[in-house]
């Protein structure tokens, strides 16, 4: 065998190699206190997907949550800094994969979905997949996390798109590049929040899928506060939509306030054109000194909305930037012709 036979060999490994390490799928599972169900939670995505690499994030439990996914086949890593915010952020930064599914420990989800989910994922080559809930159940989906799910979702469908209907879905399929770009800042359960809204501003390819929502196993308990976590996801859309609609934010609160001192300088110009006098000096102040701050209010939106725009095209960029995982670099590609080439000639 020539040298250059063997230096386009050990490419062409070289190629199969990272293919390999990259083509794969990753099941993460972010756990606080769930070793009643965690155990049926990671069977069932081993008995789903079996090629599938299953993490479970231990956030500071107490219980033998760790004990019980190790046995039932899972890695078992874990992350102090407390809330589900925190554990993504770092399952995302440490695991290099090719498909990445995220689930909750509770065993309400529907494993058996998830091949399609994935084969959905390569075929049409998506970034993101979110898995809406259905159940008929009230145990499963309590009407006040219905009613809070739809309000905050309807807020960030009017926003942001119309694209999702279940946003706070803790079941969602994410490509590399959705990964490896996604910021994330939130600290608690408003991180489906971000996520979605990560997709719809970065305009990547995705869907939503229904899929079937289980009661918690017996003696199991959510973790979820519905007004304390609702507002904190509130807080968040409100957030962001400072921070990605600033025209609109600081717009509609200019518009607000010129609104407001129109009002107030109504009656004042009536008795202005009546007397020639001012009788309400304060008023009148008043009334300017909101029409001031709105004009300027209306300028800062326009301002930041410049640089929003400018921001999100880098982030767009380096979206893009990223190879899709069953994409190997291109001098790779180039050794696996060369070595077919030769295997033909010989």
């Amino acid at each position: 065998m020539t040298s250059v036979e063997q230096y386009f060999k050990s490419q062409a490994r070289s190629f199969a190699a990272a293919k390999e390490a990259l083509n794969r799928v990753v099941v993460l599972i972010p756990c606080h206190n769930e070793e009643v169900a965690v155990g049926e939670t990671v069977a069932s995505f081993r008995k789903a997907l079996p090629e599938a690499t299953i993490y479970v994030y231990d956030n500071n439990s107490s219980d033998r949550t760790s004990a019980i996914a190790c046995a039932a086949g899972a890695i078992v890593r874990t992350e102090k800094r407390q809330g589900k915010g925190e554990v993504v952020r770092r399952m995302f930064a440490d695991i290099d994969a090719d498909i990445y599914v995220l689930a909750d420990g509770d065993a309400t989800y529907d494993a058996s979905a998830l091949p399609n989910m994935v084969a959905r994922m390569r075929t049409e080559q998506l970034d993101f997949i979110n898995g809406a809930r259905k159940s008929s159940s009230v145990k499963a989906y309590r009407p006040g996390h219905r009613l809070g799910n739809a309000a905050l979702t309807g807020m960030v469908r009017m926003i942001f798109g119309r694209q999702f209907k279940d946003m706070l879905s803790g079941y969602k399929v994410f490509s590399r590049r959705f990964v490896k770009s996604f910021p994330s800042m939130s600290r608690g359960f408003e991180i489906e929040t971000e996520l979605t809204v990560h997709a719809l501003e970065l305009r990547m390819p995705c869907v939503e899928l229904d899929t079937n929502y289980f009661e918690r196993p017996t003696g199991s308990f959510s973790k979820l506060n519905t007004f304390r976590d609702g507002a904190r996801i509130a807080k968040l859309i409100a957030s962001l939509i400072k921070n990605e609609r600033p025209l609109s934010f600081f717009g509609l609160m200019g518009a607000f306030l010129i609104l407001a001192s129109v009002l107030l300088a109504a009656p004042l110009a009536e008795t202005y054109l009546q007397t020639g006098l001012v009788p309400r000096l304060p008023t009148a102040i008043l009334a300017v000194g909101l029409t001031i701050v709105g004009v300027f209010s209306i300028f800062t939106g326009l301002i930041l909305d410049m640089v929003t725009t400018m921001r999100r095209e880098m982030k767009r960029l380096h979206y893009l930037s990223i190879p899709l995982a069953s994409e190997a670099p291109s001098h790779l590609h180039g050794a696996r012709a060369v070595l077919s080439l030769l295997s033909s000639l010989e």
